[in-house]
């Protein structure tokens, strides 16, 4: 079992130097801790995100870590020109002495697509053929490309990665188009929600993994047994009392965060649950002890068959105090169960 930490960086009411400072510290102390990755997320224009450039950041969390790797989950690839983004993925890798995992998606959020003018229904296509010349690049000398929407003619790759033939892919997934580009371009996977549902997806994507096996595009991924996570958000106190009184208004911030954008449309967000006591009956967060959290972790890996473990343990409106005693617990009083 792998644990590894999911990021939003969604706002609090901090200065942005004295939030970014304090993270780096966050992922200082975990990386000492040993977790595996440390993965952010990418949003525009939207409360719940705050490194809407990764890559910036990340090249940030490099400099304060040694041995936890990093990477986006994920770059949303419609809103980039691939040429770019071969650059920083090289930039970044290097930087990071080989330690980028490397995220990518068409993101889920209609509005957040429609500020960089790109259609909903497009995205799709562009996130395609943009991941097609995101490794093409990453592997060849020149880059040649005539597609729909990137036209490329012998463009010298003057910046490779320090992983051949490129860093490892992560995908988030759901539904069965989901799965099937993770298991065609042999991703490592994370999804998140309910117990029920994160057991189904589970069961799903094995057996699409197995069944693309002989893609041409699982030839050259360095990715061989996937990592399956379920990310969840996680405290951890002294007693399960002062861990639901600290996580109740931070999780209720951190999803006020994350609806914020789609209520500004008149809209709902429906892939989280947004009732803090249901998330904790239905699996979708995790509060307690370090005895309870270690127990009910242990029964979540049982019924759902995932095995990485991402945590999100830094959200809302947590204190970095709070933040960092529930990281220090986590690290000395549940994880070693699971090694």
């Amino acid at each position: 079992m792998k644990f590894g930490i999911f990021d939003h960086l969604d706002r609090r009411d901090q200065p942005l130097p004295d939030f970014y400072a304090e993270r780096l510290k966050f992922l200082a102390a975990a990386d000492e801790a040993g977790f595996h990755a440390y993965h952010v997320a990418e949003h525009h224009s939207a409360p719940i995100g705050m490194a809407p450039s990764p890559s910036l950041f990340l090249a940030a969390v490099a400099q304060h870590t040694k041995r936890m790797r990093l990477g986006p989950l994920v770059y949303l690839l419609p809103f980039y020109h691939p040429l770019r983004l071969i650059e920083e993925v090289c930039m970044l890798d290097n930087i990071s002495g080989g330690r980028l995992e490397m995220g990518v998606g068409r993101g889920i959020s209609p509005f957040e697509s429609g500020f960089f003018g790109v259609d909903t229904i497009e995205s799709g296509f562009r996130f395609a053929e943009a991941l097609g010349v995101l490794l093409q690049g990453l592997t060849s000398e020149r880059l040649t490309h005539r597609g729909d929407f990137y036209q490329l003619n012998g463009v010298p790759m003057e910046l490779q990665p320090v992983q051949k033939p490129y860093p490892p892919l992560w995908y988030g997934i759901a539904g069965e188009r989901s799965q099937i580009i993770a298991a065609e371009y042999g991703m490592n996977v994370v999804g998140l929600g309910a117990n029920d549902f994160v057991k189904n997806i589970v069961v799903s994507f094995k057996e699409r993994w197995e069944e693309y096996k002989d893609s041409p595009h699982r030839a050259t991924s360095p990715v061989t047994d996937p990592l399956i996570g379920a990310t969840r958000p996680i405290l951890v106190a002294e007693t399960d009392a002062e861990a639901e009184k600290l996580a109740r208004p931070a999780y209720d911030h951190w999803y006020g965060n994350l609806t914020h954008l789609a209520g500004t449309f008149g809209f709902r967000q429906t892939f989280a649950v947004g009732d803090f006591d249901q998330a904790l009956r239905l699996g979708a967060a995790i509060v307690g002890s370090p005895e309870r959290v270690k127990a009910a972790l242990a029964a979540q890996i049982e019924e759902c068959g995932f095995n990485y473990v991402v945590a999100q343990l830094a959200f809302g409106s947590l204190s970095h105090e709070t933040e960092m005693r529930s990281l220090k617990l986590f690290a000395d009083e549940v994880m070693p169960g699971f090694s």
